[in-house]
């Protein structure tokens, strides 16, 4: 399926396009025989994350596989309740850094998250691919969602129930964070979602189901703003390249149980996160870039000006369509059409 590759340009001098016009350059699928490692890193380390989770991350914690009620192929993260290198449960993380980075545009993933309660925390998230040099929080970090806040479990609203966050600063203990929360009408538990962020030069969106749901609005919104400090000023250090990060947490600080014995999640066997696609559009903002050493199949069709193309896009299922009109992206619902921020087209 993949063909290698090196990709890395600047499209601020490359493009001119309409503030919607936001064109596919990255589409991960999950359909190899095996994960590809040139775009991948597979984390193994019990180090707990800095946030006490109970897990060791592993290699036998990430695959590819089937999703067994849709026949998706996908990454498949695994927590299983089992004794390994001193810890009491295996799970699955992984990330891209050094290897697929970019700078602004729209990042969307297609996940089917497990059941949490009580005790798993899957996330998508991103931190700048600057952390091996300048470490956690300089890097800056963007928590695109999370689920399993010890919150929604008190509150019996934990398939509900998820955030997004933003976190930076001089040093772990001066951190400087925006997280909102929010408790969504339906449960975005145990069936596909797709999750979509919106990174620009001077702020950050992020949705849950657009192609669903174009009218809904964004359950996180956080300006860019400068600061003479420059560890704490968001738009030098959101304004920077990203990598990308999955994994499924087990306990820790952010479901707030230590013991191994409280996470019910796990009770009656393994748990996993599936995720279906993972892919990235870019509009031309200035200072915008994209490098990856390997690139899926394409999903869009090449444009023709004037015409509206339907974008092969399986995961909508009846729910929407997205559409290319002009060479911009847009989502086709019900007889109507919106921008991919909600905006109706009249």
């Amino acid at each position: 399926m993949k063909q290698l590759y090196t990709l890395l340009f600047v499209l601020g001098l490359a493009l001119n396009v309409a503030a919607q016009d936001y064109q596919l350059v990255w589409n991960e699928d999950f359909t190899d025989a095996t994960l590809d490692k040139s775009v991948w890193n597979i984390e193994v380390n019990g180090n707990g994350g800095g946030n006490n989770e109970l897990q060791y991350y592993c290699e036998k914690g990430v695959t590819l596989g089937v999703e067994p009620e849709t026949g998706k192929h996908c990454l498949i993260l695994t927590a299983t309740k089992e004794d390994y290198q001193g810890k009491k449960c295996t799970s699955g993380r992984v990330n891209t850094k050094n290897k697929m980075t970019y700078t602004f545009g729209m990042i969307e993933a297609r996940i089917k998250f497990p059941k949490t309660a009580n005790g798993l925390w899957p996330a998508f998230w991103q931190m700048g691919n600057n952390y091996d040099q300048v470490g956690w929080p300089k890097c800056g970090e963007t928590d695109i969602i999370e689920l399993g806040h010890q919150s929604a479990f008190n509150k019996g609203t934990q398939e509900r129930y998820f955030n997004g966050a933003m976190h930076v600063g001089s040093a772990w203990n001066t951190v400087w964070s925006d997280a909102q929360s929010v408790t969504w009408p339906y449960s975005v538990e145990d069936t596909f979602h797709i999750v979509t962020m919106i990174w620009t030069p001077t702020s950050i969106d992020m949705y849950m189901d657009k192609d669903a749901h174009p009218e809904n609005g964004a359950y996180f919104h956080a300006n860019l703003e400068p600061n003479d400090n420059d560890d704490y000023n968001r738009q030098l250090v959101f304004g920077k390249p990203n990598f990308v990060i999955a994994n499924l947490a087990v306990g820790g600080n952010f479901p707030g149980i230590s013991n191994i014995n409280n996470v019910t999640a796990l009770a009656d066997g393994p748990r996993y996160m599936y995720i279906d696609w993972i892919r990235i559009y870019q509009r031309g903002d200035q200072n915008q870039s994209f490098s990856c050493p390997s690139e899926s199949d394409p999903i869009e069709p090449e444009k023709t000006s004037g015409l509206e193309q339907p974008v092969s896009d399986s995961s909508l299922q009846g729910r929407g369509e997205k559409v290319l009109r002009d060479g911009q992206l847009f989502i086709r619902r019900g007889g109507n059409v919106y921008t991919i921020t909600g905006q109706i087209i009249k």
